[in-house]
């Protein structure tokens, strides 16, 4: 949560309840945004692919539908975060699922103890893997428990398994919010559309980073789902050439997740309910050099909706 001017200001933050009932059986709740201040998670880099880490809030510029913002939020520090990890357990899996534990371990020893994390398991049917008692963690062996548990048999439901994720996720009590998400990008199964999970997305802050884990031969990979997830919120698409560079990856998203820039803006005119706003932030070193900034392409601006379920079963 952040002040600004002395006001509580939400930044495009799902609220949302839960019940403790069986985790994937979350109770319905209204979604509401509030967009007074668009809170951004930014990565910056120089041309050669390095962090760019001793930037000042005068060194950025950012744009709203091409319109220039006044910065009113401008911090770079380690800030605590939720994580949710989202892997796919359809058949295809089953041999990289080692690989995939021993990158959430990584992970987990690579991020900030504060953080708190779980993970959603899916093939056809959505589940937590964390125990009901437990809803979220920091340690790597719970981590890994919590995938190793899920068989690896069956078809793909991606979709539902994002967007109950992404509900999940809005009932941490970290402002940062992140979801990772393992998987060959193909969906045989949803009841969902992507559709629904791009624009779920684009009302609340969560960044995606992707891992795509498939085979040459793989009929039902789609890349270009992951990398459209992580385009649109900020994060990165990551495709591995083999399941052991995925201990890397991981590695290198947690490092990635800490090095980051937050800045603010309140837009400077009330976009329409239910309205798509780009978002382009630019940024230059001391010296006048570019960089490469990476945040969310866009947000939309608040509007009622009508209860959603988490269980997209139900």
């Amino acid at each position: 949560m952040y002040r600004l001017h002395g006001a509580i200001a939400l930044p495009l933050l799902l609220i949302a309840s839960s019940r403790s009932s069986a985790p994937q059986e979350l109770t319905d709740h209204r979604i509401s945004v509030n967009v007074d201040l668009v809170v951004l998670q930014a990565t910056v880099r120089d041309r050669k692919g390095r962090l760019a880490p001793d930037l000042r809030e005068q060194d950025f510029e950012i744009y709203e539908d091409g319109v220039r913002q006044t910065i009113h939020l401008f911090r770079h520090e380690d800030t605590p975060v939720t994580v949710g990890l989202v892997v796919d357990h359809s058949g295809s899996m089953r041999p990289k699922l080692p690989e995939v534990m021993a990158a959430a371990a990584t992970f987990a020893q690579a991020s900030s103890t504060q953080d708190e994390m779980f993970v959603v398991n899916f093939n056809e049917k959505v589940s937590m893997g964390l125990p009901e008692e437990i809803p979220f963690t920091n340690r790597s062996d719970e981590l890994a428990r919590a995938i190793s548990t899920a068989p690896a048999t069956g078809q793909t439901a991606l979709y539902d398994a994002v967007l109950v994720a992404q509900r999940r996720l809005q009932s941490g009590n970290r402002d940062k919010k992140v979801l990772i998400i393992i998987s060959d990008g193909g969906d045989n199964a949803s009841k969902h559309s992507l559709e629904e999970v791009v624009k779920t997305a684009a009302e609340s802050t969560t960044q995606m980073y992707t891992v795509g884990i498939f085979d040459d031969g793989d009929a039902d990979r789609n890349p270009a789902v992951l990398r459209r997830l992580a385009v649109a919120t900020g994060g990165e698409a990551f495709f591995p050439g083999q399941p052991g560079e995925v201990v890397s990856i991981c590695k290198s998203i947690a490092h990635d997740i800490r090095h980051q820039y937050t800045l603010g803006y309140v837009p400077n005119q009330a976009a329409p309910p239910g309205a798509y706003r780009a978002i382009h932030v630019v940024a230059q070193a001391a010296d006048r050099t570019k960089l490469i900034v990476r945040t969310r392409s866009g947000y939309i601006a608040a509007r009622e909706r009508a209860p959603v379920k988490d269980d997209p079963d139900k």
